[in-house]
């Protein structure tokens, strides 16, 4: 009976990593004024009739702090991979320059930085609605336990405070993670 309350204590922690590590994807995708290879991370080529990742059909390498550079393993891909980092969505305009590609990240405007920021913001109060979820059906399985006289009520104690220390400690990695891509979009 004992084993129980480590055990959902345990799954409540992963499940709350995995909101964490979830953010950081979101996060990694939100693009800043300096180049990082993931950038490119969900642009999707059409590769001789299947849609596939882009980093499955080219390297893709940081130039500079202002671009990226794209070397597809194809040569015949060269124009297919530019015409879908265009229509990404992400605002860039590819050059192929011989045998690569090109990407010059612009300059983000002032306007631009604070919807961003927005995104951001929403993104991190996303992260944390799926932690208190993830508290709340842990609290539930706790109480059902208690109903079903499978713990005692101090164990029950135990384990909610050990939830919302768990939440709390999460919930403050969000802020943290918020706040240092904030920072970061921020910086000219």
């Amino acid at each position: 009976m004992q084993d129980l309350i480590p055990k959902i204590s345990k799954d409540t922690e992963t499940r709350m990593v995995k909101s964490i590590d979830a953010l950081k994807t979101d996060l990694g995708k939100i693009r800043t004024g300096r180049a990082h290879a993931g950038l490119l991370d969900h642009v999707q080529v059409d590769y001789y009739g299947s849609r596939s990742p882009l980093n499955q059909v080219a390297n893709i390498s940081v130039g500079d702090a202002r671009s990226l550079t794209v070397t597809p393993w194809d040569k015949g891909m060269l124009q297919a991979i530019e015409k879908a980092i265009q229509e990404s969505g992400l605002g860039l305009n590819p050059a192929a320059a011989g045998q690569t590609i090109r990407v010059p990240l612009p300059m983000l405007t002032e306007e631009r930085r604070k919807e961003l920021g927005k995104v951001v913001r929403t993104e991190g109060e996303n992260a944390k609605i799926a932690i208190r979820n993830i508290r709340r059906d842990c609290i539930t399985h706790l109480k059902d336990l208690l109903k079903k006289k499978e713990i005692s009520q101090d164990d029950e104690k135990r384990a909610l405070d050990a939830v919302q220390k768990l939440t709390d400690r999460f919930t403050a990695e969000v802020d943290k993670l918020v706040a240092a891509k904030e920072q970061d979009i921020m910086a000219v």
